[in-house]
């Protein structure tokens, strides 16, 4: 049953910003710029055990890899305003963003 709470949980907020761009496009990038996912799973994980020294780990890594996620978020409207269709372009913006994750999570390990 906890499992099912936290999935619903979620997924209405994923759904009210989906439905909210519909009319109010700023008013749902807002909502779905906000860190919520990663303020769930931290409230999720510490429900869970209890441990602030995993919602330590789990927010240092989480600044460090949202970086390369960013790009997504420009690569994907540039390819659009060349013409590119959406479906390729959303595959090029995500493969893009899977380069730029993996080498993130290598200067992760070997640098920090």
């Amino acid at each position: 049953m906890y499992f099912l709470t936290k999935t619903l949980i979620t997924a209405l907020i994923v759904a009210a910003i989906s439905e909210l761009s519909r009319r109010y496009t700023v008013w749902a990038a807002l909502l779905a710029s906000l860190p919520l996912t990663s303020i769930l799973a931290f409230i999720w994980v510490y429900k869970d055990t209890g441990d602030t020294g995993k919602i330590i780990e789990l927010s240092y890594s989480l600044f460090w890899l949202v970086l390369p996620s960013l790009a997504f978020f420009l690569i994907l409207p540039f390819l659009l305003k060349q013409g590119l269709g959406f479906p390729l372009a959303m595959v090029v913006s995500a493969a893009a963003m899977a380069v730029l994750y993996a080498a993130g999570l290598w200067i992760f390990k070997t640098i920090i």
